[in-house]
């Protein structure tokens, strides 16, 4: 760079750029009216917020007909469309409902179990790596009632502060275990609660733009998927686990919980390949879920860039 020259600002990701949708009153007046009179006849109003969605936000819908047409391998319906707003819709819907401890509302099933009661009888802290696929707040919930297992939210929360303002709002006097990414102190608080044995969850499918990525196929076309979360376990010698809350229509949720990669035993020259091995297996399992339960996908941005082909590649 020659002497004098102006320093390009970070590059930031498309979603960090969207201004959250939404009034923090009404949020909260959906909150109050769910609480009161439950959660099946407040569903009404979910279909009237999907309804809304699809056919008035043009630029996330146009986003979303390009992933449904990859994981659906077709052409997608208004159905589809429709479909999976409204699964959007309802997982932020229940989570009203799994903060209040209303556990007994839903049917949960576990894929993974075993694996997960192996992990917890080590007593060591883990990373849980989710996506923005299904509910992880359900997988929040599973933890409070499996004994042992503490799950920590490490986040980027500055596009959802509504959302997370009206959900704080429901139990005042619980303050929740949340990591706010983006400061100093943000990954001593993650090893912190890591070395008490706490499970610490973070969302590893989106960039923040200006980051290292892994460039991988990912549904039938290139997608870049951050290293920061993979290279903090190595750094941290921990394993690492896949852990999604899918949603499966009506009040059944479906968490999976997957070992991904164990790096507490990786020596710093495998460090490099593992944590690429690692991130490899992470978006295999990502696709293989975002087909078996497509709807749940939640990325309202062009997630591979590439939109103006319109068309994932053929092979």
């Amino acid at each position: 760079m020659k002497p004098g020259a102006a320093i390009a600002p970070p590059v930031r990701a498309e979603w960090l750029t969207r201004r959250e949708r939404g009034s923090l009153l009404l949020l909260r007046a959906m909150a109050a009216v769910s609480r009161a009179f439950g959660r099946t006849p407040t569903r009404v109003i979910l279909y009237m917020i999907a309804t809304y969605y699809v056919f008035l936000a043009p630029t996330a819908a146009r986003h979303a007909r390009n992933y449904l047409r990859r994981a659906l391998a077709r052409e997608p319906r208004f159905a589809d469309r429709f479909r999976q707003v409204l699964y959007f819709a309802t997982s932020i819907h229940d989570r009203i409902y799994l903060l209040s401890d209303r556990f007994d509302e839903f049917d949960f099933t576990i894929e993974g179990q075993a694996e997960m009661h192996a992990a917890l009888a080590r007593g060591e802290g883990a990373l849980l790596l989710g996506a923005h696929l299904g509910s992880f707040e359900v997988s929040r919930a599973i933890g409070i009632n499996q004994p042992g297992l503490s799950v920590v939210m490490a986040m980027y929360a500055d596009n959802a502060s509504k959302v997370n303002a009206m959900l704080a709002s429901l139990r005042p006097t619980v303050k929740p275990e949340i990591i706010f990414l983006g400061q100093i102190q943000a990954m001593l608080e993650v090893q912190r609660r890591l070395d008490e044995g706490a499970y610490v969850g973070i969302l590893a499918d989106r960039t923040l733009g200006d980051e290292p990525v892994q460039e991988l196929d990912f549904l039938g076309s290139r997608a870049n998927f951050p290293m920061g979360p993979m290279r903090a376990a190595a750094l941290l010698r921990r394993q690492t686990f896949l852990m999604l809350g899918l949603y499966r229509g009506g009040n059944r949720y479906h968490l999976v919980f997957t070992p991904l990669a164990d790096f507490s035993t990786v020596s710093r020259e495998q460090r490099t390949r593992a944590v690429k091995e690692g991130i490899a297996r992470y978006a295999a399992l990502l696709e293989k879920y975002c087909r078996s339960d497509p709807y749940n996908w939640s990325n309202w941005f062009d997630f591979w860039g590439d939109e103006s082909a319109h068309r994932p590649r053929q092979s």
